[in-house]
């Protein structure tokens, strides 16, 4: 490669960088929607090619079930995702210390998350499941919370800071990213009435991931809360966005059935106490939006 190549390569990255560190909401969503749609490229590709170890009646029958029915294609878009934050020169200010901290209040609900996710776990009927398939939902339940939460808690909160809005904007419009993603699940044939459910809870259970965020500091936290959600759910109900369960659940399991009730009653505290707005100069090194975003 040339001198004339690299400069040009240069300032072809740099270009692309400046267009992605100036932020918008329209980026967030742009983001969002190519990683829904190489998501579900990615699935239509490990069915093609790993179909046959996907087991049609019950997706969790095995581990390789699991794996390929679920958690392949989350991966490729994990991977897709840190690809992505490398180019930009983000990765290490994505799991850096947040620009602004959280209140006290905040630490409620991840005590919620905590709490409830421990008591599934405690209920789920373990004798009822092959051994791999646990170890398979676990890991996919790491790959979810990671891929999930790095598009919403990190890149869309990332780009809309970025943009310059104040942090009840930042929280609403990264939370309905998060749930506009599980609206594709009516394109898989799930009940509309279950995937309304889905939606809901996902918009309030991304409220409370975006406290998780700020109160604890780093977007490994709410990783962590994510990885451990979806699993203690799985194994709990034996379905995916299921909210009873044909198994033989512990006698805690009344009682962490109320979760998802419990985490959308308190998504209306954040609701009303977020405030506060990231110093887009001191963070980022950006001049201040010429008007104050909400």
């Amino acid at each position: 490669m040339n001198s004339e190549q690299r400069e040009h390569g240069a300032a072809a990255e740099s270009a692309w960088r400046r267009f992605w560190n100036r932020g918008g909401w329209w980026k967030a969503l742009l983001v969002a929607a190519v990683y829904w749609g190489l998501y579900q490229l990615a699935g239509v590709l490990v069915f093609l090619a790993f179909g046959g170890l996907i087991d049609k009646h019950d997706v969790f029958a095995n581990a390789a079930s699991v794996f390929f029915g679920i958690g392949a294609a989350i991966v490729v878009g994990g991977i897709l995702l840190v690809i992505f934050a490398l180019s930009l020169g983000w990765l290490k200010q994505l799991f850096g210390r947040q620009p602004i901290g959280g209140s006290w209040w905040m630490w409620i609900g991840v005590g919620i998350v905590v709490v409830f996710n421990i008591l599934r776990f405690a209920s789920a009927d373990y004798a009822a499941w092959d051994a791999g398939a646990v170890v398979a939902v676990l890991v996919t339940g790491l790959v979810i919370g990671f891929a999930e939460e790095v598009l919403t808690r990190g890149f869309a909160v990332n780009l809309l800071r970025r943009a310059g809005y104040g942090e009840r904007s930042v929280m609403l419009l990264s939370s309905l990213l998060f749930a506009a993603l599980h609206a594709g699940n009516a394109l898989s044939g799930q009940n509309l009435i279950a995937v309304g459910f889905t939606v809901v809870y996902t918009f309030a259970f991304g409220l409370v991931m975006y406290a998780a965020l700020r109160v604890t500091g780093n977007l490994i936290w709410p990783i962590l809360l994510h990885a451990s959600t979806d699993p203690s759910l799985f194994l709990l109900t034996g379905g995916v966005d299921a909210t009873s369960s044909a198994m033989h659940p512990g006698p805690l399991a009344g009682v962490a059935g109320l979760a998802n009730v419990v985490i959308m009653i308190f998504a209306l505290v954040p609701l009303v106490f977020v405030r506060g707005r990231v110093d887009r100069e001191a963070a980022y090194g950006l001049k201040p939006p010429a008007a104050p975003l909400a």
